[in-house]
């Protein structure tokens, strides 16, 4: 299997393990978002909480130039750590969420 598809199965079973999880609120839905063509993967959380309209994006990521880019992480989750043990090494990981010359200070790829 080519790097590509690879990352491509690995984002696509991360964000299916964790929207399994679901919301404790019923009036909550998890979207799972795969975009293939375009490489956009995304864990959304919408609806309702009382009188409060939730939209809410938990994980997004997009694998661009070669690299998965973390977008968006709204848990305590350490996502690089768990697709480093999925196979995908922190050279070809990339935190997008930071500020791009605060980059070089992580473990990860800066571009």
């Amino acid at each position: 299997m080519d790097k590509l598809n690879y990352y491509r199965q690995c984002l696509r079973k991360f964000l299916t393990q964790y929207a399994s999880y679901g919301s404790q609120n019923q009036n909550m839905e998890t979207q799972l978002i795969f975009d293939g063509e375009n490489d956009h993967y995304l864990l959304l959380r919408t609806g309702w909480d009382k009188k409060r309209r939730v939209h809410s994006c938990i994980f997004h990521f997009d694998i661009k130039d070669g690299k998965v880019w973390i977008q968006e992480n709204n848990t305590d989750i350490d996502v690089g750590e768990e697709l480093e043990e999925m196979g995908i090494s922190k050279q070809e990981i990339l935190i997008g969420f930071h500020y791009p010359s605060l980059r070089q200070y992580s473990e990860y790829a800066v571009s």
